[in-house]
């Protein structure tokens, strides 16, 4: 296969594949699965290629695929062409945040390169989830102390 599923039919998978590409050059990244942030990439690397084009079938194309959002396809052509004309390739970049809690799915940040307003949440983003895991690390251990703490006053 030349595509990944996503466990979902065909106008679905477009669909949700259409609205993050969409998120990513809005908003110049996103936090999503692994899976779907390597699918998302395809998408988002061709629109700014269409961008990079700039004729009237690219601009149609975008269009076509972003169901016709014209906030976003100009974005594409005006901003992020001018942004991305001396680079070949590889406009976004996918950074592992770990796994999700509930299912153990990898969570990845996937963003466009060279945003530099984005640099800083990203890191944030990084340091608030080990954060969180470091805090849960300690209370469990802080709950173990208690736990042998009981159980030496009910022996005594």
């Amino acid at each position: 296969m030349a595509y990944r599923k996503l466990g979902r039919d065909n106008k679905h998978r477009r669909s949700m594949l259409a609205t993050q590409t969409k998120q990513v050059i809005m908003n110049e990244s996103i936090k999503t699965t692994e899976t779907r942030a390597k699918e998302t990439r395809k998408f988002v690397d061709k629109m700014i290629t269409y961008g990079k084009k700039g004729d009237l079938v690219s601009r149609r194309k975008a269009l076509a695929f972003l169901h016709n959002d014209k906030e976003v396809v100009n974005k594409i052509f005006n901003d992020l062409a001018k942004r991305y004309e001396n680079r070949n390739g590889g406009y976004t970049q996918i950074l592992k945040l770990g796994e999700r809690r509930g299912d153990d799915s990898m969570m990845v940040i996937l963003k466009l390169v060279d945003s530099e307003e984005k640099k800083e949440e990203v890191k944030s983003a990084k340091k608030d989830d080990t954060s969180k895991k470091a805090e849960a690390k300690e209370e469990k251990k802080d709950t173990k102390k208690e736990a042998k703490k009981d159980v030496k006053k009910e022996t005594k």
